[in-house]
């Protein structure tokens, strides 16, 4: 049985293209706009061993917390 799943969210604020493999083998793309938050998604693929892909776009000029 696979373990995935696959979530495109639009608000006002956002909009977040997200496609998990949780039985993967640690693969990412992984971009935010907020580099630190890439960083830590980035880690928890590969450590975690998920395949993991993000594509989110936010209001960054106001704050970083609507896309995190």
């Amino acid at each position: 049985m696979a373990r995935n799943a696959s979530i495109d969210r639009t608000t006002k604020e956002t909009a977040i293209k997200l496609i998990l493999e949780i039985d993967g083998r640690g693969q990412h793309s992984i971009e935010t706009g907020v580099p630190f938050f890439d960083h830590m998604l980035t880690q928890i693929a590969r450590h975690g061993f998920f395949d993991l892909s993000i594509d989110a776009k936010g209001d960054l000029e106001v704050d970083a917390h609507h896309t995190v």
